[in-house]
């Protein structure tokens, strides 16, 4: 049985998809990663005014093959849009929490960004809220993760605003290295089945197999994520490169996903060209991609109204509203 969703949130999730309903999200929310993109030597050297530059000259190249932008509060979203980089006619999702994490590593804690929320995403006249959110079901901060994700989706609720929930997994385990392959995949799919509950209405997640295994292992990974997730999702790059990635998204899509939200792997060489060469760059090849990206997700994803049905509007439904 679909889900029914609320009149602001079925207007908020058709700016950010295509005719059909799926999604092809340009990603460029990213802020202290990007200064290591622009200045590997030297991160803590990039001004915000270099990092602001380049995101406006990315969505001003990129945004029209994709269908909605994803930017960060501080050195994208307000800026692209005075600037007039970013188009009226795409969604514009924007991003609540803080970049990296407090904690250890091992318990990591997600912050809202001092100062932010819902409804100033709201009333910026966003399209949708996305929160990004380090999670692992056996974390000792996982309980206070889910109550964050529980707060922000209520808010959301309030603002009859979509909620786009991004969790990134890690080991739990005190020194301990990256998780195995097996153990990835579970905690993907495990915290897609805990956190896209109510409230949350697009999941946005990792690909749950490793790169070089074998495509039928993807596409069988996928289709556990997607059993195990009420929500259509989505798969965000996580700066692989691009072929891989579309192989990626093929198998994604061929599971039941929804679309992609993809940033370094369209445009992660422009960061380093400079002058003619990045804007070259980010008009040919890096819009080449964003547009066959779309294209793909255009023919093989899920469009998200077979999961979600749209509300029945009585005549006085304003008066309760």
């Amino acid at each position: 049985m679909s889900r029914e969703l609320t009149v602001g949130k079925v207007r908020g999730l058709r700016e950010c998809s295509d005719a059909r309903g799926v999604f092809s999200m340009l990603a460029l929310d990213h802020r202290n990663n990007l200064r290591k993109v622009l200045r590997p030597d030297a991160p803590a050297e990039v001004a915000d005014s270099e990092l602001t530059a380049f995101k406006e000259q990315a969505v001003a190249a990129l945004a029209g093959a994709a269908t909605a932008v994803l930017l960060d509060p501080e050195l994208g979203a307000a800026q692209c849009i005075a600037s007039g980089a970013m188009p009226g006619d795409r969604g514009l999702v924007v991003a609540l929490e803080r970049t990296g994490y407090g904690g250890e590593a091992h318990a990591r804690e997600s912050r809202i960004l001092d100062g932010w929320g819902v409804a100033q995403v709201r009333r910026m006249g966003a399209s949708a809220a996305k929160l990004l959110v380090y999670y692992h079901p056996e974390s000792s901060t996982a309980e206070k993760i889910e109550r964050l994700v529980g707060a922000v989706a209520e808010e959301c609720g309030r603002e009859d605003l979509p909620l786009l929930l991004e969790p990134l997994v890690y080991n739990p385990e005190p020194g301990s290295g990256p998780l195995s392959a097996e153990a990835r995949r579970k905690a993907i799919v495990e915290t897609a089945r805990r956190l896209a509950g109510a409230g949350v209405d697009v999941l946005k997640a990792e690909f749950p197999a490793p790169a070089d295994a074998g495509e039928r292992e993807w596409l069988a990974a996928c289709e556990e994520l997607s059993a195990a997730c009420p929500v259509p999702w989505i798969l965000l790059s996580a700066a692989v490169d691009f072929d891989t990635f579309m192989r990626q998204t093929e198998a994604a899509c061929r599971a039941g996903a929804s679309g992609v939200a993809v940033g370094r792997a369209v445009w992660n060489e422009a960061p380093r060209l400079a002058g003619p060469e990045r804007a070259a760059f980010l008009g040919t090849e890096a819009r080449r991609r964003m547009a066959a990206a779309t294209a793909l997700c255009a023919e093989r994803a899920r469009p998200w109204p077979e999961i979600y049905s749209s509300p029945e509007i009585d005549p006085q439904w304003f008066s309760s509203y």
